[in-house]
C-alpha cells in the first residue's frame, strides 16, 4: 500500500501535465485524442463515445497525469473491423431527450418516456440543458434493435409492473445509466486497486468509510477515481443538477455496490503493488 501510495504522489509531482506542441508524441508515435479522431473521420464527441463503449482503445502514458493517447496500431485495427467510417459513427450515433428518441422508435414521446423511465431502454449518456433539466441521450443503433426485438412493447399497453412503477413515480433512468457505466470502466482496466476505485466512486462518502477504514487506501481510491464522464457540466449550477446522477441512491443499489467493493478490496490488497495503474485512461 505504500509503494502505491508513494508511486501516485511521484506520478503527480513528476506528470506533465501539458500537452506536447506537436499532437503526434515522440515516444511511440502515439496520437492525443483530436488527432486520433481526425485519422478515424469523427468528431471529437464521436471519438469519445468510441473510447467510452470501448470500440477504441487508449494507451496511458508513464506520467501523463491521466492523458489519453492513442497507438496507430489501435486506430488501424477499428478501421479494419468496422470498415467505412460511415459504419463507426453509425455505431456511436446518438440522439437526445425523448423527442428525438422517440422517431428512431417510431413511437410518440410519451411512450418512448415510460419504456425509458422503467427500464427498458438504458441511456449512454446525459446533458444538462439551460432549464437545469437532465437530458438523457441514447444510441441510435441500440433503439433500433429494441424496436426490431420487441416489436409488441413498443404497440402494447405497459406491463402491470410498469403501472406499478409509474404510480410510483419510479425512474429507473438514472441507475441503469451508472450500472452502465460503471461496467464500462471496469472494461478498461484490470488494475485492481483501479477497478476498486470505480467502485468506490459511485458510493456515498459514508459508506466509502465503512468499507475502507484506512485513510491511506481512501487516498489511494480517491486518487486512482475516474474523472466525470464525458459531456457533465463544467458550469457550477449545472454540475449540482447532475452531481446525484454519479452516485447510487436506492438501498438495494448501494448494497451491489457496496458489495462489489469489499469484493474488489479483498483482491485489491492481496494483489502484489504495482508502481503504475495498467489502466485506460480518455473520455468516460
Amino acid at each position: 500500500m505504500m509503494q502505491r501510495t508513494t508511486a501516485l504522489r511521484d506520478r503527480d509531482m513528476t506528470g506533465g501535465g501539458c500537452a506536447a506542441a506537436d499532437p503526434e508524441v515522440a515516444s511511440g508515435g502515439l496520437l492525443n485524442s483530436g488527432r486520433a479522431a481526425g485519422e478515424l473521420g469523427l468528431s471529437r464527441p464521436e471519438f469519445a463515445r468510441a473510447v467510452q463503449l470501448g470500440i477504441v482503445r487508449s494507451t496511458g502514458l508513464p506520467g501523463s497525469a491521466g492523458a489519453a493517447r492513442f497507438a496507430r496500431d489501435e486506430l488501424e485495427r477499428v478501421r479494419a473491423a468496422v470498415g467505412r467510417p460511415e459504419a463507426l459513427r453509425e455505431r456511436v450515433e446518438t440522439v437526445a431527450g425523448a423527442a428525438g428518441a422517440a422517431v428512431v422508435l417510431g413511437v410518440g414521446p410519451s411512450r418512448f418516456t415510460r419504456l425509458a423511465r422503467c427500464g427498458h431502454l438504458t441511456p449512454v449518456a446525459y446533458r444538462i440543458n439551460r432549464y437545469r433539466a437532465v437530458v438523457w441521450l441514447y444510441l441510435a443503433a441500440e433503439l433500433r434493435e429494441f424496436a426490431a426485438r420487441e416489436p409488441g412493447m413498443l404497440r402494447n399497453r405497459a406491463t402491470e409492473a410498469d403501472r406499478e412503477l409509474l404510480a410510483a413515480r419510479g425512474d429507473l433512468r438514472p441507475r441503469r445509466w451508472r450500472g452502465r457505466h460503471v461496467g464500462l470502466l471496469l472494461r478498461r482496466t484490470a488494475d485492481p486497486w483501479q477497478r476498486a476505485a470505480v467502485l468506490a466512486c459511485v458510493l456515498p462518502e459514508e459508506e466509502v468509510r465503512e468499507a475502507v477504514p484506512d485513510p491511506a487506501e481512501r487516498i489511494v481510491l480517491a486518487a486512482l477515481a475516474p474523472p466525470p464522464p464525458y459531456g457533465h457540466p463544467q458550469v457550477p449550477a449545472a454540475a449540482a443538477v447532475a452531481e446525484p446522477l454519479l452516485k447510487a441512491g436506492p438501498p438495494e443499489e448501494v448494497h451491489w455496490y457496496r458489495t462489489s467493493l469489499d469484493f474488489a478490496l479483498t483482491g485489491a490488497r492481496a494483489a502484489p503493488a504495482q508502481p503504475k495503474s495498467t489502466g485506460e485512461r480518455g473520455p468516460t
